[in-house]
């Protein structure tokens, strides 16, 4: 329910604070006092689009707050979690702040929102039922709706929606598979043939800049093994033919000859070991080079190999755009699993075919039992219609709710028809055969049985008795008065058999202050109340029988 309301500096309103009470509360005033921008300004707070029209004289923002008392309810809960809210479970206050260029923002228990998450929160605590509105009794979900509310079908439709939800899932799932199948099909020769060609490559790691050397000593093969033969032929130990002494012996001849001197020049004795350490140092060089010169192949048979090698490997970088073969690898490897994951595709689509068929057969018994339902709770509805608009004064009215089998939806598997007849005879579509008055006691009817059956939030009738009067408008009031028992209850109306039967009665009037034109509300008590209905009643002059006439009405 709608507890307080607050509204600053909005059209002609400049300040506003007033506390509502639960049941039925009544809003009355002369036409142009000011009921339509009370109503605009409650429509802002709920997410309705804000311009720079709305702010009143004053340069101010303009501000309006409302909190609201709520029974626990899951799907507010999952409204708060998802867009991070904080809340007791039990209030909610919601502030829109305009300013002076149009701009707005919103606030819900002080953490900022948008306006779009407003728009949805606000459907969970006011439903605002205008003059307009009976164009609902043309919406087949809105009458879907209300006979499944109605029926208690709240459990069945969500086990329907669940099943549902999986349903169209799987069906989509599949959909994507059986694409990507067939996407894979049409590639499937050509990356076959492009992953056959790297494997067959026999890639291996380092393996380019490896066969990069090899070639260069292959090419330059003979010009290595004369240098290594040259440098080896210096440092060997053994005599030349030629009568050259080769320098590891000098060196050694040197090493011996210091080492006798050294008893008498103590300096000779290390150098003569440095020469020993350079000389085995050479010696190890030698046999290196010796290894290296026997390592070192003349070979144009294996050169012609590591160039063919390199030749394709060169090929396979620049047919995959690759830089080297670590990328050629990452390509294979990705082709393969590529062709891997078709495999898993059509594992996926078959079991995703079998589930799918599982499904189908929970969806469609989850339809049939909420069709059951329906079908089953269609006259009770239309019977419960029928006598609450039989008791508006359309006593041989006859009423119908049709239950009709449709397309699978995320509403089920029916679409429900409301066909009226105010003399009881040749029913048609509620939409087409009812007059102005008449739409009007139908969608009272409708939303009493909501009221009486559903989880309602706070509604608000604006002016629902148009087109009605004298003790039709009365039963109205009657019928309203009842909603008040299930749940809160506004009522804008300018008939005094629907003001008089208000548990509270508010007051809206327009004035001039300091030259400026303001509209303000009032909550009216005892004789206050008297004078508003008897106005109601007569008209700018009150009358002795319009003040006895009213008394009449409020039961005095």
């Amino acid at each position: 329910m709608l507890k307080r309301l607050s509204i600053r500096n909005y059209v002609l309103i400049d300040s506003l604070e007033t506390d509502f009470p639960e049941g039925l509360v009544i809003i009355t005033g002369q036409t142009g006092a000011g009921k339509s921008i009370l109503l605009g300004a409650l429509s802002l707070l709920l997410g309705a689009k804000a311009d720079a029209s709305m702010i009143g004289e004053s340069s101010d923002n303009c501000v309006v707050e409302g909190e609201f008392s709520v029974d626990d309810d899951e799907i507010l809960n999952t409204l708060m979690e998802e867009n991070e809210v904080d809340w007791d479970g039990k209030n909610i206050t919601v502030r829109r702040v305009v300013n002076p260029t149009g701009r707005s923002r919103s606030f819900v228990n002080d953490c900022p929102v948008q306006v779009q998450f407003l728009s949805v929160l606000s459907s969970r605590l006011v439903d605002i039922h205008s003059q307009h509105q009976t164009l609902l009794l043309s919406d087949r979900h809105f009458q879907l709706s209300l006979l499944d509310r109605f029926a208690g079908n709240s459990a069945q439709l969500e086990k329907y929606r669940s099943h549902y939800r999986r349903y169209t899932s799987m069906k989509k799932e599949l959909e994507d598979v059986e694409k990507a199948i067939a996407r894979s099909r049409s590639e499937y020769d050509y990356d076959k043939s492009r992953l056959d060609r790297l494997v067959e490559a026999g890639l291996r790691e380092n393996e380019l800049e490896e066969l990069e050397q090899e070639q260069k000593q292959l090419a330059n093969a003979e010009l290595i093994k004369e240098t290594l033969c040259s440098a080896e032929s210096i440092l060997d130990a053994v005599p030349s033919s030629d009568g050259e002494v080769p320098l590891t012996a000098l060196m050694r001849d040197a090493a011996r000859s210091l080492e006798k001197i050294a008893v008498y020049v103590p300096e000779a004795g290390p150098l003569s070991e440095r020469l020993e350490s350079c000389r085995l140092e050479l010696d190890d060089i030698s046999g290196e080079l010796s290894r290296i010169n026997e390592d070192t192949v003349v070979s144009q048979e294996r050169l012609a190999e590591v160039e063919d090698r390199l030749s394709l490997l060169y090929s396979l970088l620049r047919a995959f755009s690759c830089r080297d073969i670590s990328e050629l690898a990452a390509v294979r490897d990705a082709l393969a699993e590529s062709i891997d994951g078709m495999e898993v595709s059509d594992a996926r689509r078959n079991e995703l075919v079998r589930l799918l068929s599982a499904e189908e057969k929970e969806l469609a018994a989850a339809a049939e039992a909420l069709s059951a339902a329906r079908k089953s709770a269609a006259g009770n509805l239309a019977a419960a219609i029928e006598k609450s608009v039989r008791e508006m004064e359309l006593p041989g009215a006859v009423f119908a709710v049709e239950v009709s089998p449709s397309e699978l939806s995320a509403e089920g598997a029916d679409t429900v028809s409301y066909r009226f007849s105010a003399s009881g005879h040749n029913l048609t579509d509620v939409a087409k055969c009812a007059s102005g008055g008449e739409m009007s006691r139908i969608m009272l009817a409708l939303k009493a049985i909501m009221a009486e059956y559903g989880n309602m939030p706070t509604m608000i009738f604006d002016e629902i008795d148009t087109g009605v009067s004298g003790s039709v408008a009365d039963k109205m009031g009657s019928v309203i008065c009842r909603m008040g028992n299930f749940m809160q209850v506004f009522a804008i109306t300018h008939l005094p058999q629907v003001a008089a039967k208000g548990s509270a009665h508010y007051v809206v009037t327009k004035s001039v202050v300091n030259g400026r034109t303001v509209s303000e509300m009032k909550r009216l008590s005892g004789e206050q109340r008297v004078l508003e209905i008897a106005r109601m009643l007569s008209g700018s002059e009150l009358t002795d029988a319009a003040i006895a006439n009213a008394r009449v009405l409020l039961g005095e």
